[in-house]
């Protein structure tokens, strides 16, 4: 549905299509980790219990939260798709409340077991509201506030997560009063979530019709088809696991890198999670800056570049380390030789929340939205193997007498590797990284009516300048993928052709050249509008030619006329493209194409 527009995603939360549901996951992240942490903290240094030794009591307690990520998350994508979603949420935040009372049960008693228990079910209740979390977003934001929804999402949760951390490791060790300040910190939160949950506007169910199957392997494996249905989107879902598997190593290895590596205390180990939280909540914000406030997936090329320099100058950074005694914050801030090391994680982790930002965005746009919720209940699962993959290969490289600084190169090494091959599997985000440097940092690029540009449906896109450079502007206006018919000569270029064929161009040879060429190019853009996609030409003849065989064929697809001016080999000067109103198919005839084409003159 149509929302009126807004200045910047901080306007988001003054609009209750949105705020209610970012403090409502906001104090369900935090909350999380207070339980978790506080948890951690009290059977690591005062409840010992012989059945669960301090050294693994991280252990256990991450893994018991994580499990009913890969046993439920299949169900839970499937009701997130059936039911009316803040329903779900308010169930779910019910649910809450009950797990933290028992919790504070546990925690005045000091009953590990139960609080054990309590753990698990947390890890239910998270599993419950990780597909309602982003499946619920597209239904309340428009295209243009999605990627500043997202970014204002991911930097809440980052923050919530630290704020949990600090809260439960300061309350649960209050002397004598720790472990039921704790509880009532934690039913505090649970309560106030649910508070929130109730101004949370509906949001209808996108298949009620949907049979549930409650056979969790099953579904899994059904919801990871469902996922690899859209290849952009299914390898998305794994750039997004690696993402979760890249940040996984940096975090579980900060208190052992701050330890044996920085020489500082416990504190300096937060400090570092301070940082890295920082850096991934401005990062996330920065993603409506740079994408014009449209999904923009260039950005994530950078993201991964910014997170590979930076992980393999902060093993440099290490490496250069004068030796210290152990040291507190104040003292490690003193010492300008840990700067570098701050200043690379703070800019590793703000690419990563450039890289993972438009994925979740792109994800939500393009997943059908029967079975949005499904998809994201497939990422969740894969985010869950990814990290446990994470933890296996970190501790066997340490086991193998490796360091964390070793460790942290060979992760920003092996993440320009594997981003690297799923930009070649998914060439649109190549593409569109190119367009996006062209756009923002070569031209002085301005775009006007660019609300005509369709958002959802077919189109054919008719542009008066036809260079490659032309063609990445065209696609860096347009949050939607573009199919280009070109020339074929253009295709021959060794650098420019291999370019324009992994955007799947379409080579339109002359009917008098090759006539069985030529049909078989019109077959092909014919199969591009069957799709629902655009479909962009530098002829206007083409353009013509492409809407009558469409109408032959029974498409009812309009026409976009498009203009730049300054076209873009005048270097680093001003190019402004202007989107003329879309002409209904059936009424686009050669002169009112050209007097629409003519309109746009500055």
């Amino acid at each position: 549905m149509p929302h009126p527009d807004h200045p910047n995603q901080f306007a988001l939360l003054r609009q209750r299509r949105f705020a209610p549901f970012f403090w409502t996951q906001f104090a369900g992240a935090a909350n999380d980790n207070l339980f978790k942490f506080a948890f951690t903290v009290l059977v690591t240094y005062q409840l010992q219990v012989a059945w669960l030794p301090a050294s693994l009591a991280g252990l256990v307690i991450g893994a018991l939260f994580i499990l009913p990520f890969l046993l439920l998350s299949a169900t839970a994508g499937q009701l997130t798709d059936k039911l009316e979603k803040t329903r779900i949420i308010r169930f779910v935040k019910n649910l809450e409340i009950a797990i933290m009372a028992l919790a504070g049960w546990g925690f005045m008693t000091g009953s590990v077991a139960v609080l054990l228990g309590c753990t698990f079910l947390m890890g239910v209740h998270s599993t419950l509201f990780g597909p309602v979390k982003f499946a619920y977003l597209p239904q309340a934001l428009s295209e243009r506030e999605l990627t500043g929804g997202n970014g204002m999402i991911e930097m809440g949760t980052f923050v919530a997560i630290l704020l949990g951390n600090v809260a439960g490791g300061l309350l649960v060790a209050l002397p004598n009063i720790g472990p039921t300040t704790v509880a009532l910190a934690c039913l505090g939160l649970a309560l106030v979530g649910r508070g929130l949950a109730q101004f949370i506007p509906a949001a209808p169910a996108t298949d009620p019709h949907l049979h549930i199957n409650w056979n969790p392997i099953s579904e899994t494996w059904r919801n990871l088809k469902l996922a690899h249905g859209n290849i952009v989107v299914f390898r998305s879902l794994l750039g997004i696991s690696w993402m979760w598997f890249f940040g996984a190593v940096f975090l579980a290895q900060f208190p052992s890198f701050a330890r044996d590596v920085l020489h500082g205390d416990a504190h300096v180990a937060s400090l570092l999670l301070v940082v890295f939280s920082v850096g991934i909540g401005t990062g996330s914000l920065l993603c409506e800056v740079l994408s014009r406030r449209h999904v923009e997936i260039g950005l994530v090329p950078l993201g991964a570049i910014g997170m590979s320099v930076f992980a393999v100058d902060l093993y440099s950074a290490a490496h250069s380390l004068p030796p210290a005694a152990q040291m507190g914050v104040a003292a490690f801030i003193a010492q300008p030789a840990h700067w570098r090391v701050v200043l690379d994680l703070l800019l590793l982790s703000l690419f990563a929340g450039l890289y993972s930002v438009p994925m979740y965005a792109l994800i939500q746009i393009r997943s059908q939205p029967t079975h949005r919720a499904r998809i994201i209940a497939a990422n969740n699962i894969l985010n869950a193997l990814f990290m446990i993959a994470s933890s296996v290969l970190a501790g066997a490289l340490l086991g193998a007498g490796w360091t964390v600084p070793e460790v942290f190169l060979a992760t920003g090494l092996a993440n320009a590797v594997v981003a690297g091959y799923i930009f070649l599997l998914v060439p649109e985000y190549l593409l569109r990284f190119m367009a996006w440097v062209l756009s923002r940092l070569v031209y002085h690029f301005k775009v006007t009516g660019d609300e005509h540009l369709p958002t959802t449906g077919a189109a054919v896109l008719v542009c008066n300048h036809a260079s490659f450079a032309d063609r990445l502007l065209l696609m860096a206006a347009s949050p939607r993928p573009i199919c280009f018919v070109v020339e074929p000569a253009l295709l021959r270029h060794p650098i420019r052709g291999w370019l324009l064929r992994l955007s799947k161009a379409i080579a339109l040879v002359p009917e008098s050249h090759n006539p069985l060429a030529h049909q078989q190019a019109q077959v092909a853009a014919l199969q591009v509008l069957r799709g629902g996609d655009l479909l962009a030409v530098a002829c206007e003849q083409d353009g013509l030619d492409l809407l009558a065989q469409a109408r032959a064929a029974g498409l009812d697809v309009p026409c976009v006329p498009l203009a730049l001016h300054q076209p873009a080999h005048t270097a680093w000067g001003r190019v402004q493209l202007q989107v003329g109103a879309a002409l209904a198919g059936a009424d686009c005839n050669p002169q009112r194409l050209r007097q629409a084409l003519a309109a746009l003159r500055p």
